[in-house]
């Protein structure tokens, strides 16, 4: 019934969407920390964990020695946990977590999120002082005792169970189940049994499923004859119910979301009734640029079940993660992470399978030729960590030593030397701990808002079928070419949901950017009505408004609620860049155009037709424009300058960024004691100047190694690289 229930919830809630920004909490952090506030959210936040760990994959030859061997070094160069750990024949885990945890290795990728919640009472069983700062508590020995103890005892637990079943406790969870059918619209005779029972339940009569369905509409029916006369009729019909309707194919891949996600959650459930302070993991190996609804897949709803349970992960593998962003890596690094994070706001993300070193044979479609130094390295964690990330977890501490995946992925290089990159790691997980609890009360303070919206994201895979596959990637290219533009610009940004909006969130943005909406539902045009009136800037672009949320088409005649949020009426959409090429001043516009029609709304620019190209309407205190072409997916491919300061021009406004760099990236984390930014640079060796405009700090360092630095003068950088400074306030 999630469906019904969510257009309720989001009528109920549009007076809650733009929520006023109190002096004291602008950015309404106390909001987005309460998103998915749990006990268990708690217990991480008091613990403030950083694990930094990497997969022991143990050789032919390695026995007890070796692995000490290892662990010490891990432990020497920065890491505190084991992200997995995979034996020979003739040992078990359990045998090696043992070893690790004597060694000081943490054997679970959670690191300390596994202790046993810090409480007084437990404070007081360890005769420790109730004020005592948690920072000593952390190290004090008789809690350090306890918790190892505890964690002993949970291998212990674990092997009995391997010996009395012969399998591990489930203790994540996958992102594609294909239980119910294949990727896609595809269902077996069980699933699609199941997706009838659902659908009766989720509309309640066949008069409102005829509705839902555009069964009113023209050549839709199934079997092109009537629409449903009964339940009786459509048990009967369904199956003659083709590829043309594009609303019940959104509801299979609906479907296939509540399934798995009950699913998940009952082996959450087995989980935590075995072990109540372990933590689960909800997310899986799956790439964010990769077409999640399509998949039958909401990562949303994956991360709002781990409030309960424990940590949300994205699986990161260059190889295996970024073909649909054609393997670039450096700037895809912060969406993908951000995207994760942004998911759970308020919640413990991190990158729990993540990349160690090189990878040329083993990736998911192969020939990729990344390189993967320190200098990558840097770029992928600090980026990470800008995110949002708590930790992380690297395939691999060292390689496989035969067949898929040999020689690759790892930290180590293929002798089982210790590498520049293996360092560098753990520096930075020195640096991620050294300031952990300034991090975990860290939080992005974002100007613009970018729009993900799982149903649209649906729509768009619905549209792909009869051989349109590349309609599944349309949305996730809007979403990367705003993101460009915005990291390019070093405006600080923040992917925000439609939950999310309608929980409140949305006075969090100074702007809030629609991409690619092609499904515009009548409820999320109230809700950014009331974005616009309590003062937000509204930027949309095209083809946002085609389809409302059932995939008739959008009223946006005057009079409409679309028209009286924009100020303009949409008679057509058109394209440019195949017979007729349209120009927006000197830069060429390719993809699908708007025949905007302003009627309260001014005109900002034209094409050189004359025709209008975008358009500002002002209501209440805030401005809605409308970019009449697809504005940020012009931008999804590097080197398009052009369309990108074309596009952030329109972004902003009147709004300026809080720090300006021209020289790098710069992502930043803002936090009570001080700042921490991250800056990347994508090329040779320079110096880069950061001006923070009205910020003032006490003093600034480079996090790594407390090295002193004056932003009154350039910083240098490393070629290919990174660095992460601190500012105190």
């Amino acid at each position: 019934m999630r469906t019904r229930f969510f257009w309720l919830w989001s009528l109920l809630s549009v007076g809650a969407m733009a929520q006023p920004r109190p002096a004291d909490d602008p950015f309404l952090h106390r909001l987005y920390d309460r998103l998915h506030a749990s006990p268990a959210q708690t217990k991480y936040r008091t613990i403030a964990p950083m694990p930094i760990g990497a997969v022991y994959v143990q050789q032919p030859g390695e026995g007890e020695t070796e692995m000490r061997a290892h662990f010490r070094t891990m432990k020497q160069l920065g890491f505190n946990a084991l992200k997995q750990i995979m034996t020979v024949p003739g040992w078990t885990i359990e045998q090696v977590q043992l070893i690790a945890l004597e060694e000081g290795i943490i054997p679970w990728w959670y690191g300390e999120g596994g202790w046993q919640s810090i409480t007084p009472a437990l404070l007081k069983t360890l005769d420790i002082p109730v004020s005592t700062p948690m920072a000593e508590v952390r190290q004090h020995p008789r809690m350090l005792a306890y918790q190892q103890e505890l964690l002993r005892q949970r291998i212990l637990k674990s092997d009995a169970l391997m010996k009395a079943t012969g399998k591990p406790l489930k203790d994540r969870s996958v992102a594609y189940e294909p239980e119910l059918g294949g990727r896609g619209f595809d269902l077996t005779d069980r699933g699609k049994q199941l997706f009838r029972q659902w659908v009766r339940q989720q509309y309640g009569t066949i008069e409102r499923l005829n509705q839902v369905w555009n069964q009113n509409h023209a050549g839709l029916q199934p079997g092109e004859g009537d629409p449903f006369a009964s339940w009786d009729d459509f048990e009967k019909r369904y199956g003659q119910l083709g590829n043309k309707e594009y609303r019940h194919l959104h509801d299979i891949l609906d479907f296939k979301v509540e399934h798995s996600l009950e699913s998940i959650r009952q082996t959450c459930e087995r989980f935590r009734a075995f072990d109540s302070s372990a933590v689960f993991r909800g997310g899986g190996e799956i790439g964010l640029f990769h077409p999640l609804a399509w998949y039958g897949v909401d990562l949303e709803r994956v991360a709002d079940l781990m409030t309960r349970y424990g940590s949300f992960y994205p699986s990161i593998h260059f190889a295996w993660h970024y073909g649909e962003v054609n393997y670039e890596l450096v700037r895809p690094f912060y969406m993908q992470a951000s995207l994760a994070n942004d998911f759970f706001k308020g919640g413990w993300a991190a990158t729990w399978e993540s990349t160690g070193g090189p990878q040329q044979f083993s990736g998911g479609r192969g020939g990729a030729d990344f390189t993967v130094d320190e200098g990558t390295i840097t770029q992928f964690l600090l980026s990470q960590i800008a995110a949002g990330f708590r930790g992380w977890g690297a395939w691999a501490w060292n390689a496989r030593t035969a067949g898929w995946e040999a020689g690759e992925y790892a930290l180590l290089d293929r002798h089982n030397q210790v590498t520049a990159r293996a360092v560098r790691m753990g520096q930075i997980g020195q640096a991620a701990n050294r300031y952990r609890d300034e991090l975990w009360a860290a939080h992005k303070e974002p100007i613009v808002g970018v729009l993900y919206d799982w149903h649209n994201e649906a729509t768009w895979a619905a549209m792909s079928e009869s051989g349109r596959e590349e309609f599944r990637l349309r949305p996730m290219q809007a979403r990367v070419g705003i993101s460009r533009a915005l990291i390019n610009a070093n405006i600080p940004f923040e992917y925000v949901t439609t939950p999310d909006l309608a929980k409140g969130l949305g006075g969090r943005y100074r702007v809030l950017y629609v991409p690619a909406q092609v499904s515009l539902s009548r409820d999320l045009v109230r809700q950014l009505g009331e974005y616009v009136r309590q003062g937000g800037r509204l930027v949309m672009d095209v083809p946002s408004g085609y389809y409302d949320e059932f995939t008739a088409l959008l009223p946006t005649k005057a009079g409409s609620e679309f028209e009286q949020l924009t100020g303009v009426t949409i008679r057509d959409y058109q394209g440019s860049g195949v017979n007729r090429t349209c120009r927006l001043g000197a830069t060429p516009v390719s993809g699908m155009i708007a025949t905007l029609q302003p009627t309260t709304a001014r005109v900002v620019s034209r094409f050189d037709d004359g025709q209008p190209a975008i358009t500002e309407q002002t209501a209440g205190r805030g401005t809605a424009v409308v970019l009449g072409y697809e504005a940020a997916r012009m931008c999804f491919r590097p080197g398009q300058a052009a369309a990108e300061n074309q596009l952030i021009s329109q972004v902003l406004g009147t709004n300026q960024p809080p720090y300006r760099c021209t020289d790098a990236i710069v992502y930043r984390l803002a936090a009570p004691a001080a700042d921490h930014y991250f800056f990347i640079n994508d090329g040779p060796a320079r110096t880069a100047s950061l001006t923070t405009g009205a910020i003032r700090y006490k003093a600034v360092v480079d996090a790594l190694t407390n090295e002193p630095l004056d932003l009154n003068r350039p910083v240098p950088l490393d070629a290919n690289s990174g660095r992460w400074i601190r500012a105190i306030r």
